[in-house]
């Protein structure tokens, strides 16, 4: 596009954005500005690629929550994984999978009267679904208890863990329904328990949303001061949404995505589709309205700038969230892909969509504006003042800022993790009814029986080893395999609780004292399994999320050392809202008011999938407010004017996006399972401390301390990194 087109005449401030001139003397667009020219030359185009992506993409997006996988929590390659698959294989689906009915008799034995006709309507309602394999009836002695009262008939698992969590769903609601008076029917074991967990979940997700849209959107009207231009980000979310949910459909076909990926993606993509549109309008009213910019130059400036901090900021958050794609397990690739597709499609949203949104709309987005809102205004006064002000007192402010995260952060020193247990579940559950019934009628370690698969010959040892060893309560003879593997399947009642920590301790002890041949399998095991996985894992994803991470930050700044301390910055309120979270979740301070149970512990998943949620959107307000302090350092060269003009010119913006996210993330901690509130209230406090210390206070004061040194670059990098520049003309 030539910088010298002409114009068919009007002011800059005229209601039509192709009247008047493109760009002022001497302005030449960069690559990002000539992409946002491009756009507004190519307008149906442009609308028509979007329109077919949203219309087509989003005939698929209502089939999500019926698609999308329920389980995949596992760590593949582990060994429980491949006994769950020789179970199911070899033993008629007796797999960790695999359905139990529980029949509970509050009136006689179960296997009597009203309770043996359950029973035979349980059986036929099992037999008729074709996803699963053998139907095994209750065995006194084994799974039926010592006073009659309660039986458990096994449901063998005929397909995969997804498929067999979807058969869960379309059961249970029928085979409660066969309870008559005196009798309860209640399906259970791990498929339920995610499908129960899956079905909380989504309606706690779509309560926060209900509640997040319409704060969000007071919030944004306050940011912006007109209701146009507060509904751009939501509008501009909502597109990326709805492409996203069809895309995630149209993947499950090929590969199981969990529909974890769906419901992350939502809230992610809701708060940082918020933060890079608040970051662009804002810029092109500065340009258009306070400046005095054709549409086309402030869409070009804009672009230059705003649009080159978001597009760093969104490469900073997929480089974040696919370190988590390191973790051997389904479930945690499919949400981190599932986040990720969302950010590429609000990412391209916004360098696309919104840039051409706005030069249409050019002055109608001040449409219902509130009177005392100048909405050319870029610089904020409040946060130059507060600039300044950091600038006289660097030590005091810093220091403050220092100690609160330090002091926040200093419990994590105490934090203990382990797989979730039943108590994630609402007590109604059904899942959970038949657990505790499981429990109080076989044990309690009978809700997470150890299933031991072996050669044949191994069997008579392995159970002298079953026999003897303190953390088992009992084990059932051994099962031969229904095909010629020459395998047998033992199935063990541990003496504890599956969430109990020292079964760990009884795993690895038959691990050692079993024949070589022996797997130790079953659904407590996997989560044990999965948890040493993520153990394993964690400190590896922290260190790939922090070297890309200051990588992404120094080919940006071009500047080593404040780089370094952006990147060490961000840990700081990663820690502190890890500590805040073993206080609340831990040692449940705040759980009555929240609403939940607590276990004991924080998730297992929590440190290192938070961790780079937490990091990416750390890194994200990072490069907002040090790409506009480089911009400010490129054209004055003066340390002060980088850090004061920084915070006058995002400040307001991180305030405003930060304001959203809390209140995005925050509505999550007080619905629906535990997870969910784990979630809200870990990614809540981290942004929140991170946006309004770490942010507007630590990081400024930073600047203000290496002056100079903050922007040097040794001529040797200079020469191998890339030209970025944030100046325009």
């Amino acid at each position: 596009m030539s910088t010298t087109t002409a114009s068919r005449a009007s002011g800059p401030t005229g209601s039509d954005p192709d009247s008047a001139p493109d760009f002022t003397p001497g302005f030449t667009p960069g690559p990002l500005g000539r992409l946002g020219v491009w756009v507004t030359n190519h307008a149906k185009l442009v609308t028509g690629i979007w329109v077919l992506l949203i219309v087509g993409l989003g005939a698929f997006a209502p089939q999500v929550e019926q698609n999308l996988s329920g389980a995949g929590w596992q760590a593949d390659g582990s060994e429980s994984v491949a006994a769950r698959e020789l179970a199911q294989e070899s033993f008629g689906g007796n797999a960790s999978s695999a359905i139990q009915v529980v029949v509970h008799s509050t009136d006689g034995p179960v296997t009597e009267g009203p309770g043996a006709e359950v029973l035979a309507q349980v059986t036929r309602m099992l037999e008729a679904e074709p996803r699963i394999a053998e139907v095994i009836q209750p065995m006194p002695g084994a799974t039926v208890s010592q006073d009659g009262t309660t039986a458990i008939i096994l449901a063998g698992a005929g397909a995969d863990t997804n498929e067999m969590v979807r058969v869960a769903t379309d059961l249970k609601g029928d085979l409660q329904d066969l309870s008559v008076e005196g009798i309860q029917v209640n399906p259970t074991g791990s498929s339920l328990l995610w499908s129960d967990f899956n079905e909380a979940n989504l309606e706690a997700m779509l309560k926060s949303e209900l509640v997040s849209w319409p704060v969000t959107m007071a919030i944004l009207v306050l940011a912006f001061g007109a209701l146009v231009a507060a509904g751009l980000p939501l509008i501009l979310t909502l597109a990326g949404l709805v492409a996203s949910a069809g895309s995630l459909v149209l993947i499950n076909e090929l590969v199981p995505v969990s529909i974890w990926a769906m419901n992350f993606a939502m809230m992610f993509a809701l708060a940082l589709g918020i933060d890079y549109a608040l970051f662009l309008v804002v810029r092109y009213r500065a340009s258009r309205m306070g400046a005095g910019n054709s549409a086309r130059q402030a869409v070009a400036e804009t672009m230059d700038t705003a649009g080159k901090a978001v597009l760093l900021s969104g490469a900073t958050v997929l480089i974040s969230l696919s370190a988590v794609m390191l973790v051997p397990s389904p479930s945690f690739r499919s949400m981190a892909g599932g986040i990720m597709l969302s950010v590429v499609f609000v990412l391209a949203a916004t360098l696309t969509l919104l840039p051409l949104v706005l030069f249409k709309l050019d002055h109608k987005i001040n449409k219902l504006s509130l009177p005392w809102v100048k909405t050319g205004e870029h610089r904020s006064a409040k946060f130059a003042a507060w600039g300044e002000r950091l600038w006289k007192r660097p030590v005091v402010w810093g220091l403050g800022a220092l100690i609160v995260l330090l002091a926040l952060a200093a419990p994590i020193i105490g934090l203990k993790t382990a797989m979730p247990s039943i108590k994630v579940l609402p007590e109604d559950a059904s899942a959970r009814i038949g657990y505790d019934l499981v429990q109080e009628s076989f044990g309690e370690g009978a809700p997470g029986t150890l299933q031991i698969v072996m050669k044949a010959s191994d069997a008579d040892a392995a159970t002298a080893v079953l026999s003897s060893d303190a953390g088992i309560a009992g084990a059932m003879p051994a099962m031969p395999a229904a095909d010629d593997s020459g395998l047998v399947l033992i199935q063990a009642v541990p003496t504890v609780d599956p969430s109990d920590p020292t079964l760990g301790d009884t795993v690895d002890r038959l691990r050692t004292d079993l024949p070589s041949s022996a797997l130790v399998g079953g659904a407590a095991v996997e989560n044990l399994d999965l948890k040493t996985q993520l153990d394993d894992s964690t400190p590896l994803v922290i260190g790939v999320v922090l070297v890309l991470g200051f990588l992404l930050l120094l080919i940006a700044l071009q500047a080593p050392l404040i780089s370094l301390l952006g990147t060490l910055a961000s840990l700081l309120s990663t820690a502190a809202a890890f500590g805040v979270a073993r206080l609340v979740f831990q040692e449940g301070i705040g759980a009555d008011f929240f609403g939940f149970e607590s276990q004991g512990f924080l998730d297992a998943w929590a440190p290192v999938f938070f961790f780079a949620m937490i990091f990416a959107i750390a890194m994200d307000y990072t490069v907002f407010l040090l790409a506009s302090a480089k911009e400010h350092y490129e054209h004055s060269g003066d340390p002060k004017d980088a850090m004061v003009g920084s915070l006058a010119h995002s400040g307001r913006v991180i305030f405003a996006a930060g304001a959203v996210m809390v209140a995005v993330f925050f509505t999550f901690a007080l619905s629906g399972p535990l997870p969910p509130k784990e979630m809200g209230i870990v990614l809540g406090v981290a942004v929140l401390l991170d946006a309004f210390l770490v942010r507007l206070v630590l990081l400024p004061v930073m600047l203000r301390l290496t002056g100079k040194a903050a922007w040097w670059s040794p001529a040797w990098l200079r020469k191998v990194l890339p030209t970025i520049t944030f100046s325009h003309g």
